[in-house]
This record gives C-alpha cells, structure tokens and sequence, in this order.
C-alpha cells in the first residue's frame, strides 16, 4: 500500500466526512477481499503528487471483535503510507485509546481532532499544544462538516511523525490516557442546546417511538412527493418529448411484428409504443429503471443520506432493537429494511452490515418477501387506491404480519441466537450538503451499474420468451394453480413471469386486465412476496451464495402459494 493515507478511527467519528473534504468526485467503493466489508477510496493531491486515500471501516481497537475491525487491522498491517487518525474531540478519552495502540505500530501518524465546533457547545476545552506534546505527533483541530482545519490538515501531512514505541499493556495505556486528558482537556458547564434535547426525546421509548413514527411518514411522504414531481416535471417530458420520436422512427424503420422490432421496440398497444408495457429493450427497457424507478430512488437515498448524516438511524435501531431480537436479528437490521423500501437491491447489499450467516439468511428472506420496494409501493396505490384506501392499507398489513411471522418462525426453526447490539450514538449534527450530494451520486452510480444491465437482460430474455412462444405454453401449464388456488385468470401469468424483471411493472400490468377488488388484492400480493426481482436475486447470489438462495426461493414461493390461497378463500 505504497504511496496511501488511511483514514483511521472510532466508528462516528467523522471519518467519511474528512474523506469527502480530502477527496474529489471520483472514488471506488470496493469490497476487501475475500470479504463482504465495504471500502471507501480516492485520490487527493498535494503538490504534484496524487496519493490514494482510503476509509477504513470504525474500530475501537487494534483487538477485533468484528469483521469491520478485523478488516482495518489488516489493512493497518499492510501499510507503508501515512495515517490520519480522527479523533472525536468531544470524546477524547474514548478514542485515545485506539490512537495510542496506532502510535505503537511506528508508521508515520497525524491526528485530527475533529468535530471541534462540538467543543465549545459542550463546554469543552483542549489545549490542541499540551496533546501534540503528550502524544508527540500533529494534532490538528477540524470540522469536516464545515471544512475547518483541513488546509492546514493537508499542508501539516509531509510532518506526520514516527514515536519511539513503549509497549504498554491495556492498564498502562489506560493510566496513559488518564494522565493525557487531566492535563489537556478542562470541562466546564454549559446549557443544553435544542438538538441535545432532542436526542434525549429521540432515544427514550415513550417519547422516541411516537418520533420515530413521525419521522418515517414524514420521509416517506418526501419521498414519494420528490419522486413523483421528478418522473412529471423531468423524466417522463425526456422520455416523451426527446425520446419517443426517435424510437417512432426505428419502430416505422423496423417495421411492426419483425424479430428485430420485438426485441428492440417491443409490441405496440392499440398501434402505439407505450413505455410500460412494449417490452421492448429501448422501450420498457430504459423506461422502467431510468423513469419509473431512478426518481424514487433518488428522492429515497437523498432523505436516508440526510438522516444518516443527521445521526437518527442509530438511534431508530436502538429503538427496535427489542422488537428485532424477537426476529432473530438486532436492530441495526432496520437499514435493510429502510433501504429495501427504496430498492431491493441497495437492501440486499446491506445485509452485509450483519455479523453471522444465521442473521443475513432471516434478513435477506424477510426483506424479499415482506418489503416491496418504492416503485412496487407506488404500483399497489396506484391500482387498489382507486377502489378504496382500506384495500391498499390491507395489503401492506398482510405484509407487515408476513415479516413479523416469517421472523418468529425462522428464529425459532434457524439454530443459533441474536447477536447483542453494540452500537455508538452519536451527536445530531446539521448535515454537510456536500457530503450528502456526493453520498447520493455514488449511490445513484450504483444502482443503474447494478440494476440497469439486469433489467435489459430481463426484458431481452422475456421477449424471447414470448417470441419462441415459451410464454404461452408456461401459461397453459401453470393456469389450473392459478385460476383454481388463487383465483386469478390465466392472462396474469404473464405478469408473474415478468416480475421476475420488475416487480413494479408486473403488479402494472394488472391493471389491463379489469380484475376485481378481490384479485388486485391477491395479486398485489403475490407479486410483492413470490420471488425477487432479477436484480435482487443476482445480488443475494453474491451475498449468501447458490445454496442459501434456493432455500430462500423454497420459503417465498411456499408462503406466497399458502398467502395467496388463505386470501381467496376468505375474502
């Protein structure tokens, strides 16, 4: 790691936000290898050199008790470069603890005592020259949300020194610290400020549940206001006003009912290209995941990045940690969830956060059956909001007690038990527009690198389907499940074959086929719980492997086959 500055630190301490100060536009996110922990890295420049700058995952110590920290300890060994270790300066003796274990590896270290504005609201005092003395490396004070301190951060870095090492055992690094913080930090009272209020109103259950409640309806009305005027105002006049004529001419050009002309155009609805059912690969190909889900996905990741940045996700997780224990997971297991409510894909990357293969299996098996997506969301409103908002309240409760259930009984029959969550809190801080901006662009990158590729494969593979008359004879041989356990005509397979592509425009697809309240309920349903998305699936693969995925496919065509029958036979 020749010619690399790592970005060392306790988890919340402000390390992502001193790599987007320190870095530009262009950075990877890549996976350690031979693991599932996700790294940040990019290039900054000082004087004619480029060196690469890397964000290790949080550690406490140099003594793992994770993956995240095992995976920064060998990416400590493996260094040649630089150090920069941040510090929360608000909470100096908790991190000094790391950063005296640093100090013993004799690679070249400068400290940032960062989130330095948070010092003066809580009445805390360091003098920035005593600790430089004590630990006998710069110590520079920083803010990264505001960009304090990182000039002089970046011109100091050439002086980044080497101590002369004293192993120290865990009680001497400890009377170390001690005697660092007596000397230089002095406290002095101060008032509560509003966010401190409400950090405390945000993690007592009485008053942090009613928020935690507000909150999530809050973001999610934004979510769907900001997507919604995203698809009206920009995405459908591109796809409409610039795009369609274009494709008008290919499809005249192709000539209606040609190979070339499915595959690459689609079918034309009542002698017209309709973006949402063509299927063709330059039709509903782009139109799907570039207009009907990228404005959801955008508006969704803007608010998540906002809140994270904000400081309220740890604390939502510690809220339900007691509720999730009984699922078989800890509460962190809600970012899944959340993200899983944007796009199943990001949430099916998240699983990743969680520890042990027992805790992955429950959450990628709830999150695929019981959390439809953004665009699946605005599809089940779309249909069953017409006849009735009681009907579309139904379905999502269904969904609801399918994840409560599913999570009793896999914790039950699944051997092992729930991880404790151990988990920092930090400070609410006003977000850094920057930090957020850039957060989304990388994620938006993401998705449509992911996402974008699978569904035009999906598409391809399903207008071949129709083209070889596959479909039609996959209809044929599933109608008598469909028509007799779950009540549906045989004309919706086609849209259970496609949800395997999308499930959004699958449950679409409904709509044609003048179904009664009855069966958009059923269908609807089905179609959220039933199988993956393409995209999804691919992801999972990756994440749990081949052999975990079929076991996972078992369950959700087994519950949706069950769900589906309970419905039409009782409603």
């Amino acid at each position: 790691m020749k010619n690399k500055i790592l970005l060392m630190g306790n988890p919340n301490v402000g390390k992502s936000a001193i790599f987007s100060r320190l870095t530009g536009a262009k950075v990877i996110i890549s996976n350690y290898p031979g693991t599932t922990i996700e790294f940040t890295q990019g290039q900054m420049k000082i004087g004619d050199e480029r060196p690469m700058v890397i964000d290790v995952p949080g550690t406490y110590s140099l003594e793992p008790t994770c993956n995240a920290e095992e995976v920064a300890v060998r990416m400590l060994n493996n260094c040649s470069g630089v150090i920069i270790n941040i510090i929360d300066a608000t909470n100096l003796e908790r991190n000094l603890y790391l950063t005296l274990q640093l100090l013993e590896k004799g690679i070249p270290m400068i400290v940032a005592l960062n989130m330095w504005d948070d010092t003066k609201h809580k009445g805390i005092h360091i003098d920035v020259k005593k600790l430089e003395k004590k630990l006998g490396v710069p110590v520079i004070p920083t803010c990264g949300l505001t960009g304090e301190g990182i000039n002089e951060l970046v011109k100091r870095l050439p002086k980044a020194k080497v101590v002369k090492k004293q192993p120290l055992s865990k009680n001497k690094i400890w009377e170390k610290i001690g005697r660092i913080v007596a000397e230089s930090q002095k406290l002095s009272h101060h008032h509560h400020t509003l966010l401190e209020r409400l950090e405390d109103l945000s993690i007592k259950p009485l008053t942090g549940l009613p928020l935690a409640a507000g909150v999530i309806f809050c973001a999610f009305w934004l979510v769907r206001f900001i997507g919604e005027n995203l698809i009206n105002y920009i995405f459908n006049p591109l796809f409409y006003k610039l795009w369609l004529p274009l494709i008008v001419k290919l499809s005249n050009f192709l000539g209606a009912g040609t190979f070339l002309h499915n595959i690459l155009i689609g079918s034309l609805i009542n002698g017209k290209i309709d973006f949402g059912q063509s299927f063709g690969l330059l039709t509903t190909g782009f139109f799907v995941p570039i207009a009907m889900v990228l404005p959801y996905i955008l508006s969704f990741y803007l608010i998540l990045g906002f809140l994270e940045d904000f400081g309220y996700l740890p604390r939502l997780a510690v809220l339900v940690d007691n509720f999730m224990h009984h699922l078989g997971l800890h509460g962190y297991a809600i970012v899944p969830f959340i993200l899983g409510l944007g796009c199943n894909v990001p949430g099916a990357l998240a699983i990743r956060i969680l520890e042990g293969r027992r805790e992955k299996f429950i959450a990628a098996t709830l999150m695929a059956i019981a959390i439809p997506c953004m665009a699946q969301i605005a599809m089940i409103i779309g249909l069953l909001g017409p006849r009735g908002g009681k009907y579309v309240a139904f379905v999502f409760l269904i969904l609801f007690a399918l994840l409560i259930l599913k999570g009793l009984v896999l914790n039950k029959v699944l051997k092992g038990t729930s991880p404790e969550l151990l988990l920092e809190i930090p400070p609410y801080r006003i977000p850094q527009a920057l930090a957020v901006i850039k957060k989304l662009w990388m994620r938006l990158a993401a998705f449509l690198k992911e996402a974008l590729p699978l569904v035009l494969l999906g598409v391809f593979l399903v207008n071949m389907l129709h083209y070889l008359g596959i479909m039609d004879f996959i209809a044929k041989l599933f109608a008598p499940v469909f028509t007799t356990l779950l009540g549906l005509p045989k004309e919706a397979i086609s849209s259970l074959i496609v949800g395997f592509l999308r499930k959004d425009v699958a449950i679409g697809m409904l709509g044609p086929l003048n179904l009664t309240t009855k069966q958009l309920i059923i269908g609807s349903t089905i179609l959220t719980i039933y199988f993956p998305c393409i995209a999804t699936f691919v992801v999972l693969i990756r994440e749990l492997g081949i052999k975990d995925m079929f076991k996972i496919a078992i369950i959700m065509i087994t519950v949706a086959l069950l769900v589906g029958t309970t419905l039409n036979l009782f409603l």
